[in-house]
């Protein structure tokens, strides 16, 4: 007996061989409809300050390493190896950096030629903690702040685009105003 509750199916009036197969919707889990997954990338944390500091100058490097130079008859090049260094010592006040004896290495020990290529190394390796203390990978190489001064001097060039990078890291920040640290 057929239950009143339950409307009879026509399908089943129907011959075998004259029945069409139904097709259904897939299953929302169905394997065919699946699609691998990408893997999320890890979420980098943002950054915390862990300090802070006053925002350097950005210097346009070819000024610096020809230009103003040449103008001054090379007394620039002695403003501008302190400036950085004085710079460098208000931006991580976290580390010794000395400002007036780099300068005078260069200045009355040249003729050694080794005092200013240890200095120049020394320089480098402060470039290099700004910009990790800014929160950047170190890409400023202290020994190529050293090779580059036999050619034609371009290590002062090299420099000087390694430093704008900490200055870029703060974007709108005027030089002598305060910027987080983050290592």
């Amino acid at each position: 007996m057929s239950d009143a509750t339950t409307p009879p199916n026509p399908a089943d009036s129907m011959p075998e061989n004259t029945r069409q197969p139904v097709e259904r919707a897939p299953e929302p889990f169905d394997q065919s409809v699946r699609q691998p997954i990408a893997p999320i990338p890890p979420m980098r944390p943002e950054p915390v300050a862990v300090s802070s500091g006053l925002a350097m100058k950005r210097r346009n490097p070819f000024a610096v390493w020809i230009g103003l130079p040449l103008i001054t008859l090379g007394i620039y090049y002695f403003v501008w190896y302190y400036k950085i260094h004085k710079e460098m010592a208000e931006f991580d006040r976290r580390r010794q950096i000395p400002v007036v004896g780099p300068m005078l290495v260069l200045l009355l020990l040249s003729w050694t030629i080794i005092a200013p290529l240890i200095s120049y190394h020394n320089a480098g390796k402060r470039i290099r903690d700004a910009q990790v203390a800014a929160g950047l990978p170190p890409t400023c190489s202290p020994a190529l702040s050293w090779v580059l001064a036999f050619v034609f001097g371009t290590n002062l060039l090299y420099m000087q685009f390694e430093l704008n990078k900490v200055v870029d890291r703060y974007p709108g920040a005027e030089p002598h105003t305060v910027v987080p640290l983050f290592v």
